[in-house]
């Protein structure tokens, strides 16, 4: 059985852990693919690799893996999905990080999260992607998000404009330091710190998010994701960022833009112990009531 491994730089104290995941997977007989860059870096940790591994790129080195594993926060899994594209490689998110919410396994359980994985002892979520649609080449082609599609202004300049379209019908204009486009994956990310609903990942809908708006009756909107929504840009600087998850890039005000949903999704694993619900209530605190 072959996974693929993808990482980022993370704390000292987690470099026993990770050592020991990389342990039983050898123990199990379980070959990697590992990140070039990861490489590199879990040997500056003095992390011992397993006797035999290969290195990815790109999602073209990932034809015979039979999922993922993502270690680090959801930052990481975001990042990692990017890699897996339209391969329809299952994703695990490791968690050595701070919340992880998508990143839902604990490193203190690694052996037992393994063994669930290598007997097929989990379920498949299947999560949409939001596709940025432009007819400039941005992002080096990897043009979808699984959280959002953000178009904000670039400093402390003063509010941009951004006239909204849906499938071609003007639907508003917003004054605000930028706009969010979520998918429900991403509803517990920068849209609810912008006052965003929480929308559980199997509705198939789009969350319109503004940032930080003036006008103050505007509030988030839950739209179809079947929908096509398209923008204009106004503002005192012509130039623009838009970001696509963690990814950054600057844009004039004289590009078309539109997101609509992309053609395929992407498959995070949930292990048996796995729970939407009580996710929402351990990670964000939701519900909680401190007089109880």
């Amino acid at each position: 059985m072959i996974f693929a491994l993808h990482g980022r730089p993370f704390k000292k104290d987690n470099i026993s852990y990770v050592q020991h995941l990389l342990n039983h997977l050898q123990k199990r007989e379980i070959q990697l693919i590992i990140n070039e860059s990861f490489v590199d870096y879990l040997l500056e940790c003095k992390i011992i690799l397993p006797t035999s591994y290969t290195v990815f790129k790109t999602n073209a080195d990932l034809h015979q893996a039979k999922l993922m594993l993502s270690i680090g926060g959801d930052g990481t899994l975001l990042e990692a999905a990017t890699f897996v594209g339209n391969k329809n490689i299952p994703l695990v998110g490791i968690n050595t990080g701070r919340l992880g919410f998508l990143a839902t396994t604990p490193r203190e359980e690694l052996e037992s999260a393994i063994d669930e994985l290598i007997s097929g002892s989990y379920s498949i979520s299947s999560r949409t992607l939001i596709k940025l649609v432009t007819e400039e080449k941005l992002f080096g082609g990897l043009n979808y998000a699984l959280n959002e599609f953000a178009l904000t202004k670039r400093d402390s300049s003063s509010m941009i404009t951004v006239h909204t379209y849906i499938d071609g019908e003007f639907l508003n204009s917003y004054w605000a330091d930028g706009l969010l486009v979520s998918t429900p994956t991403g509803s517990t990310g920068y849209s609810l710190s912008c006052g965003g609903p929480l929308v559980h990942p199997k509705t198939e809908n789009f969350i319109i998010t503004p940032i930080s708006p003036h006008n103050l009756n505007v509030r988030p909107m839950i739209v179809p994701d079947n929908s096509l929504i398209s923008f204009e840009i106004e503002g005192r600087n012509q130039n623009f960022l838009i970001s696509l998850d963690s990814r950054s890039e600057i844009v004039s005000s004289t590009i078309k833009l539109s997101v609509k949903k992309e053609d395929f999704q992407i498959q995070l694993v949930e292990l048996k112990n796995y729970n939407y619900y009580k996710t929402l209530r351990s990670k964000l605190n939701w519900g909680l009531d401190a007089r109880n």
